[in-house]
């Protein structure tokens, strides 16, 4: 377990794409909405070297046991190209190679050939990964020998094929050894975590976490609202950065992973409170239980080694739901580019000739985990009626809108060039609106009027949404509004999946047909 290791995160809401306004120069003039860092400079400094984000374990396992089946069947077929008859059915041969394939991972599974610290481990994983490949060949001898007796054992196709595959699996490992070494040393193999709540307990919990074999938790810090007589400023050598105030803004800045909660399962009450506060952050949240003795069904529990947790919240998207959710904005985004370029074109043109002034502008926004992001749109106002950061939200008939942005934005044609976002995975086809940075409904901020307002920052924003095609599309100058559209959020990131994604983008081209409240 790795001891220990900040930038100022900007706050402010912001009203829907069809209620907000253009600026060309967002970027240059949103200062004044900059909220000054309160964190202590210990916890700045911790933070600042924390800046790149991590791999997921399970990520790395699943890319290292595809790319093994993949190696073991291309040098099978390498050795079968080379030249090696075999006296055995076609459909045997596709077999093998599937068998090797799947018996392979299985095999290199029960010999920790998937440890990432185990890979720096040299001559153990080459000798490891020798005897479990010379295990999968006498898998395959036995198998053909059961199914086929009167075959001949085709001995220079298997021997080509064992060589072959014992090189080439031993040189792809001491390349991703080279990998893992730089990543260990960037601190990116680890879980990020924080720990809740400081003083015996959190020793305690440090102490049993560092029994732990194989243990991929790196403590960044501790974080505790009581003074350092009940708290003390270190334990165990790790540092108290701030109080609960404090970690929402270090979590976002470090990148946080985790939260470990070590206050007793008992004080529910102090519990709920840490919870209204944290529950806004994309990370996992969990309770300790190692000090109450506890253990849980495994769907309310997970373990560190053997140490017991509750799971309160969880990462709504991660691991391999990011790969996927981010290969299907990279696909369709794609195919829309492609397909809706003519109509950009025309766009582009006809704004052009409407009025003076840049065709596309960039305006500051926040995304994932409040991380203010330009977001590009077709300029639909005049280029000297512009209003930077919302304060005046575009009403019906509004006298700033060109004629060829009234039809741009009725249709949300100028919401296009933010597929150029999702390509640069600063948003995705799918996801919360991304608000401007200083609207209001009812003269106050959005997050002023919505509790959690900022929950919906859990996940990117997206060009669509559920709230968009549930109706909620337009002027945001009621509180109900805002608060309907941030429930819709909500429930848009608790049951995510693709399916759902892919039913919003089907709907969407239909819910835009109804532009009665986008002007």
């Amino acid at each position: 377990m790795v001891k220990h290791r900040f930038n100022v995160i900007e706050s402010g809401p912001s009203p829907d794409e069809k209620t907000t306004t253009d600026d060309h120069q967002a970027s240059a003039t949103h200062n004044e909405d900059v909220t000054i860092s309160n964190l202590s400079k210990d916890a700045l400094e911790v933070a600042a070297t924390l800046r790149t984000n991590t791999i997921s374990k399970s990520v790395f396992d699943g890319f290292m046991r595809t790319a093994d089946a993949a190696l073991i069947v291309i040098t099978g077929i390498v050795a079968y190209l080379s030249g090696s008859a075999l006296d055995i059915p076609p459909l045997w041969q596709i077999f093998a190679l599937f068998e090797a394939s799947m018996i392979g991972i299985m095999l290199f599974q029960m010999a920790d050939l998937y440890q990432a610290n185990a890979l720096q481990k040299v001559v153990a994983q080459v000798m490891r990964l020798i005897t479990a490949w010379a295990l999968v060949f006498a898998a395959l001898i036995t198998s053909l020998l059961l199914i086929l007796p009167s075959a001949e054992i085709p001995q220079a196709f298997l021997l080509k094929w064992f060589v072959s595959g014992a090189a080439v699996l031993t040189i792809f490992r001491m390349v991703i050894r080279g990998f893992i070494v730089r990543w260990t040393r960037m601190g990116r193999l680890s879980r990020r975590a924080v720990l809740v709540g400081g003083g015996q307990a959190a020793a305690d919990l440090i102490a049993e976490l560092e029994r732990q074999p194989n243990n991929d938790i790196e403590i960044c810090g501790i974080f505790d609202d009581r003074s350092n007589d009940r708290s003390p400023p270190s334990v165990a050598g790790y540092q108290k950065l701030g109080n609960v105030s404090d970690l929402v803004e270090f979590a976002r800045i470090a990148q946080i992973d985790m939260l470990l909660v070590t206050i007793p399962i008992r004080a529910e009450k102090r519990i709920i409170q840490l919870l209204e506060k944290l529950w806004v952050l994309p990370v996992d949240i969990r309770l300790s239980a190692h000090a109450d003795k506890l253990r849980f069904r495994q769907r309310a529990s997970s373990f560190v080694g053997t140490v017991p947790f509750v799971d309160v919240l969880e990462k709504p998207i991660a691991d391999w739901d990011t790969i996927a959710k981010r290969a299907f904005d990279i696909f369709f985004a794609s195919l829309s580019l492609i397909a809706l370029s003519p109509v950009m074109l025309i766009t582009a043109l006809l704004i052009k000739l409407d009025s003076s002034g840049p065709v596309i502008f960039r305006q500051k926004r926040y995304g994932f985990n409040n991380e203010l992001i330009d977001v590009f749109k077709f300029r639909s106002m005049y280029h000297d009626m512009t209003d930077a950061n919302a304060s005046k939200l575009v009403t019906k008939g509004d006298p700033r809108v060109t004629k060829v942005g009234r039809i741009i934005r009725k249709t949300s044609i100028d919401e296009l060039p933010q597929l150029i976002n999702v390509l640069m995975g600063q948003l995705s086809l799918v996801g919360p609106r991304p608000h401007a940075l200083s609207a209001k409904a009812e003269n106050r901020l959005y997050e002023n009027v919505v509790d959690g307002y900022f929950a919906r920052h859990k996940v990117k924003p997206g060009v669509t949404g559920w709230a968009q095609i549930k109706g909620w599309r337009g002027e945001t100058d009621t509180e109900d509004k805002i608060q309907k559209r941030v429930e819709c959020d909500i429930y848009y990131i608790e049951n995510w999946s693709v399916f759902f994604d892919l039913y919003i983008l089907i709907k969407t081209p239909f819910c835009l047909l109804e532009t009665e409240n986008a002007y």
